[in-house]
């Protein structure tokens, strides 16, 4: 593959030069291989449009809007597109709700005193509980307790009756559209069994009600499996606030033992780190002839990790977004992958014989052909667990060292990261006014939430959402990002003050005025809810302008998997703008498009644009702020 496909990255292209010396499959020539001709974005027309399906007997079948081609039941290629989506979606929110059914079991047993972990954050315990109408009385774990009983009740509330998470949490005029389309969810379980319902062979095949339907998943998803899981967390483990992070594949070292983990639930992590911070454990390590005992974040475990805690010899950096994973695999450093839930790939155990790490699953969804170590976490056993998995990478070190020969002289970086709702309120001096203030005089012209994944379809790693970003802040947009596509910009340089002096004149002033990045690192996809809540607090600061008239935009430059398309469907539900990029599976069926691009915000108020090319794409937000501006009169 072109080096320019490979990644934005230079430690990322680097180890590739390795991967592909030593004969190891790998997912850049992966994905070249899928290509049809001489392409290796093209595939299937049928499939890249959305116009195939094959969940019965009788296909797979093939529709064709331009002559009513249908498929045997009868379903239109718009109701094809549409109804895939929809469970994709299903996927997505089931992924997220099981990260948040985790949270609480962990907050639950801390609150019974059973765990490694604490309640760090009282304050923001009380604070969510009123928010949720629950008494505050009594000591933290009787809150706690409380809490998560509230939860959990509502998680598992029938379809059919309306969600107390959403009605509490949600902007009065968000609710007040989404009673009126019929979209107010019920519990995210009840959810769930909803849309999938919705999708068997023969039962809603029309493409609005499935639209709808989706939507009305994505309230739920970011309320309840998002919002309730990432607050929740905060509680445990600390609220983010600024603060640097060494980043990108120079933080691994083979004269250390490193242990990493990967995924997107941070438990076994937090525990992990509070051993090695420790004097028994850093001499363990020694004493087998290791300079000392590392956690290495990666991924959105990763991201969890390095917003809320600092680094230090124990905890020493982040080294990227999973399409980074073999070449972190292959840098000949590491001792031990643990495996939670969420991109870790099923390569990985070709990539453990060839480079000799331990490859170990913690979480019971997480499964590897051929490999029998396991330690799946339970919130109760999590320190015995995470000093389990510590000998296991203590024990490989010399299995690896002097047999794997270390990549070496990769770059390593900081970036700035921790900024949540909190720490910005903090940086503002405690209140929304400064940023509105700055919104209002033009300042800065509005904020963009970049929720991104990464992929490699029609760019390299990274590449379109670094260029986007940039282009957002050359035009005093500010940056909030989250996702794989946070680890872009963390490594990518964009996630440091210095950053500031890519922006236009505006940005740049605040960035120096607050010594802030222009991206600030608004933490993992799990936080889409996060900065839904932080847009209704902007929306009540000016007023109760409806959210669809806010100078602000969702952005997914590069969005791949299905917990990202339920991000989508829920930033179009709440009205935003939103780009997303690549092309989404539905350019088959024309009246769904149709819908998307151009009824929407008669609808919600959202809107869905797509476009390859960076600048042209932050034309379509730059406008679509400036629009929204005038209508304010700011």
């Amino acid at each position: 593959m072109e080096e320019g496909r490979i990644s934005y990255h230079s430690s990322v292209r680097t180890v590739y030069d390795r991967i592909k010396k030593d004969g190891i499959t790998n997912i850049w020539d992966r994905y070249e291989a899928q290509g049809l001709g001489s392409s290796p974005d093209q595939r299937c027309p049928f499939c890249q449009d959305g116009r195939r399906c094959d969940l019965c007997s009788n296909g797979p079948c093939r529709a064709d809007a331009s002559k009513d081609k249908r498929g045997v039941c009868g379903i239109t290629a718009d109701g094809m597109a549409m109804r895939m989506m929809l469970l994709r979606n299903v996927m997505g929110a089931s992924t997220y709700q099981y990260h948040t059914d985790q949270t609480v079991k962990t907050l639950r047993a801390t609150a019974k005193g059973k765990t490694a972990f604490k309640i760090t954050e009282g304050k923001k315990l009380k604070w969510f509980a009123e928010r949720l109408g629950l008494s505050t009385s009594g000591s933290h774990r009787q809150i706690a307790t409380r809490l998560c009983n509230f939860v959990e009740e509502d998680f598992h509330r029938k379809y059919d009756e309306p969600s107390k998470i959403v009605e509490a949490l949600a902007p009065q005029e968000r609710k007040d559209t989404w009673r009126k389309l019929g979209i107010f969810p019920g519990g995210i379980f009840g959810e769930m069994m909803f849309a999938t319902s919705s999708c068997l062979t023969n039962v809603d095949g029309y493409y609005k009600s499935l639209a709808l339907k989706a939507m009305r998943l994505g309230i739920a998803t970011a309320y309840q499996s998002q919002i309730a899981n990432e607050y929740c967390q905060d509680i445990l483990f600390g609220i983010p606030r600024p603060h640097k992070m060494r980043v990108d594949l120079g933080v691994l070292d083979g004269d250390y033992v490193n242990a990493l983990v990967n995924g997107h639930e941070p438990f076994l992590g937090f525990a992990m780190v509070q051993l090695a911070r420790t004097k028994e454990w850093q001499d363990k390590a020694k004493a087998i002839g290791a300079k000392g005992l590392r956690i290495i974040a990666n991924i959105e475990t990763g991201q969890e990790m390095i917003q809320r805690w600092e680094m230090d010899d124990a905890f020493w950096g982040f080294t990227g977004n999973w399409i980074s994973q073999e070449a972190v695999l292959a840098s000949g450093c590491v001792d031990l992958f643990a495996c939670d839930m969420n991109c870790s790939m099923q390569i990985d155990p070709i990539y453990a014989r060839k480079y000799q790490f331990r490859l170990v699953p913690v979480s019971e969804v997480v499964v590897f052909e051929g490999i029998t170590d396991r330690v799946n976490y339970v919130p109760e056993k999590a320190k015995k667990q995470a000093a389990e998995l510590l000998e296991m990478a203590i024990d490989n070190f010399n299995k690896r060292k002097g047999k794997i020969e270390p990549v070496t002289g990769l770059p390593v970086n900081e970036a700035l990261v921790g900024f949540s709702t909190e720490s910005i309120l903090e940086a503002l001096g405690g209140s929304l006014q400064p940023l509105l203030e700055a919104i209002k005089d033009g300042t800065i012209r509005g904020v963009a939430g970049l929720v991104s994944c990464t992929t490699l379809r029609d760019h390299g790693q990274d590449s379109h959402s670094i260029a986007v970003a940039k282009e957002l802040i050359k035009r005093d947009i500010l940056v909030l990002s989250m996702g794989c596509g946070n680890a872009a910009m963390q490594v990518g340089g964009l996630c440091s003050p210095q950053a500031g002096e890519m922006a236009g004149p505006g940005l740049k002033a605040l960035c120096a005025q607050l010594n802030i990045p222009p991206v600030l690192s608004y933490r993992t996809c799990t936080d889409t809810g996060r900065l839904a809540d932080l847009i209704a607090a902007i929306s009540k600061e000016m007023g109760g302008v409806p959210v669809s008239n806010l100078p602000v935009a969702a952005v997914a430059p590069e969005y791949m998997e299905q917990k990202a398309t339920i991000d989508a469907v829920f930033a179009l539900a709440f009205g935003l703008y939103t780009y997303v990029n690549p092309v989404p599976t539905v350019t088959g069926a024309p009246n769904l498009v149709k819908l998307l691009t151009e009824d929407l915000p008669g609808i919600t108020g959202g809107i869905l644009n797509v476009e390859k090319d960076a600048v042209k794409a932050v034309d379509g937000i730059a406008a679509h702020i400036e629009a929204k501006r005038k209508k304010l009169g700011i």
